[in-house]
């Protein structure tokens, strides 16, 4: 009886032993939970947008020379402001200075975008200077009064005429020159404005009111002064 009582307390001994072991074995096969990692965003440095700086506008300044009385250029640029609308073409200002002897360059091409300036003569009309001085010293928009007019004008392009051939056709736009395309003010050639003429008189001939020129420069003025653009004559 005694040795079953010990082979029983070795069976269960054995039994127990065993249960323990394979309760710690599922112990250690206890499955680990782990929390899914989402992996961080790829960050690539970026390299900050550089801007080049817009380089301020530089006015152009007109008439670097001085050879337009300064009067003058100031009223002949309210007049450009002025009559904006009626003008197709703002590259190019001409400008006719009366203070001047008919001997000097009077008759000026303002360059609106280098500021820079070229001269030519021009006469006035027979009427604005009876005693023929040289000097204009009356104007007139009167028909038949044989004066020059003062004021803005548009060129309205190349012509031609019957008496003096290739001009260039004015329309004034002022209550002082507004009968101009009636008058026939125009820009053409004229043998009294050559320089054979002012080398034996000191001076130019008349015109009945145009803006007359020598032979060479009406074919320099002719293609430039074009149609739409602004003469200012003071």
């Amino acid at each position: 009886m005694k040795a079953l009582d010990q082979r029983l307390s070795r069976r269960g001994l054995i039994i127990g032993l065993t249960a323990l072991t394979t309760a710690c074995a599922s112990a250690g096969k206890r499955p680990v939970t782990t929390a899914a990692i989402t992996p961080a965003p790829l960050v690539v440095p970026v390299e900050p947008l550089t801007v080049p700086p817009v380089p301020a506008q530089v006015a152009v300044k007109l008439d670097p020379q001085g050879l337009i009385r300064k009067e003058l250029l100031d009223d002949a640029m309210v007049a450009l402001k002025r009559h904006g609308a009626r003008l197709a073409s703002k590259d190019q200002v001409y400008l006719v200075d009366f203070k001047q002897h008919s001997s000097k360059p009077r008759l000026f091409r303002l360059d609106m975008t280098t500021g820079e300036v070229e001269a030519w003569r021009t006469a006035h009309g027979k009427g604005s200077d009876p005693a023929h001085t040289g000097f204009a010293e009356r104007f007139s928009n009167i028909p038949d009064s044989y004066a020059s007019s003062i004021g803005a004008y548009v060129t309205a392009g190349p012509g031609y005429g019957l008496k003096h051939g290739p001009n260039v056709l004015l329309d004034g736009l002022e209550p002082t020159n507004n009968e101009a395309r009636e008058r026939a003010i125009i820009v053409h050639a004229a043998d009294y404005c050559e320089p054979s003429y002012l080398a034996s008189q000191g001076k130019l001939g008349r015109s009945y009111g145009c803006f007359s020129v020598s032979n060479q420069d009406l074919g320099v003025l002719r293609p430039i002064m074009g149609e739409g653009r602004l003469l200012f004559a003071a």
